[in-house]
């Protein structure tokens, strides 16, 4: 598992943090899988992309780009051209925009936030895009069946209240033969904040609150693609580590990502002195010899196949000519 370390200048950190919030805890829960607040998270990232322009948003894009950098490497690694890819959740278009003409004829980008959608413009990108705002928890309902020869999808999945139902659709939209890539967070993503939120908290206040989104464990991912029906399945997983001056730059720089916590039932604040708190025990627990304060971005890349007869497939049991031993060389 390869880790990457990334260090960047910080501006000077806004010392007030409170989440986006909503009036109320989602009166449109439809059913057990609704763990995030859709609707907030739209609000998010519209806020994210529409401040200062887009300038605050573009300065946090250090994660995004080196997950899209790495993603593009696994894309570029399958020897077809794609007339059209069907970027899902591709927010600024990150993984889009390093996309070439000599491998790919078109694009369509899908997300939830039409202010973060068009935070860019098209002088950015090499291959034509169309920008669609789409909520990927229902792509079925744009995204005619059996329709599209690739789907990519470039850290928004980890916002999806039902991950597995997701990837079915996703499944449901490509032809046969046709390839989906992406990238996720895990569940390791941002450890060092939540244990030191947490270790705060039980100081502080006596409880916890969740402040972290639940991320999918990297175990779990070959059986979920699996389950949706997708074969030739290869999934990966490595690291991106940041270091920052405090954890106050890393809560605003999270806020301007347009990843703050939208957990249904949430606390929609922190206390002044549990953040002071959190920031001592995480200078305790987790800080580097140089003073700074890493936080790890736990990255799961995916890329799985529709069936289809004209894949190749493994020989039926038994139908070997060569025994093993004479291969090896050995008894």
């Amino acid at each position: 598992m390869a880790t990457q370390k990334l260090v960047r200048s910080f501006r000077l950190p806004s010392r007030a943090f409170a989440s986006a919030s909503s009036s109320s805890i989602n009166p449109n829960a439809v059913g057990p899988f609704e763990v995030f607040d859709r609707k907030v998270k739209r609000i998010q990232k519209n806020r994210a992309a529409e401040h200062d322009a887009g300038e605050s948003s573009r300065l946090v894009d250090y994660v995004r780009e080196e997950v899209a950098d790495r993603m593009a490497e696994r894309f570029m690694d399958i020897r077809r051209k794609f007339d059209h890819v069907l970027d899902l959740g591709s927010g600024a278009g990150h993984f889009s925009q390093l996309l070439e003409r000599d491998k790919v004829k078109r694009i369509t980008m899908l997300d939830l936030s039409r202010s973060m959608l068009h935070r860019d413009s098209d002088e950015y990108f090499d291959v034509p895009v169309e920008r669609r705002v789409v909520d990927e928890e229902r792509l079925l309902k744009d995204i005619p069946r059996f329709s599209q020869e690739a789907i990519t999808s470039c850290l928004s999945l980890h916002w999806v209240n039902d991950l597995p139902g997701v990837l079915v659709q996703v499944n449901e939209a490509l032809r046969p033969d046709g390839v989906f890539i992406g990238a996720l967070f895990g569940g390791d993503t941002l450890f060092e904040l939540r244990t030191s939120l947490q270790l705060a908290e039980m100081e502080r206040e006596g409880g916890i609150s969740p402040h972290i989104s639940p991320m999918a464990d990297p175990r779990d991912m070959s059986s979920l693609m699996s389950r949706a029906g997708f074969t030739l399945l290869t999934v990966d997983v490595d690291e991106v580590k940041v270091g920052y001056p405090s954890i106050w730059e890393l809560v605003e720089d999270l806020r301007s990502m347009g990843e703050s916590n939208a957990i249904i039932g949430r606390r929609h604040f922190l206390h002044r002195d549990t953040l002071a708190a959190a920031s001592a025990i995480y200078k305790a627990l987790h800080a580097e010899v140089d003073g700074t304060l890493p936080a790890t971005f736990q990255i799961i890349y995916l890329i799985g196949w529709k069936p289809d007869a004209s894949q190749k497939a493994p020989l039926k049991r038994g139908t070997g000519e060569k025994n093993l031993q004479d291969v090896l060389g050995s008894e």
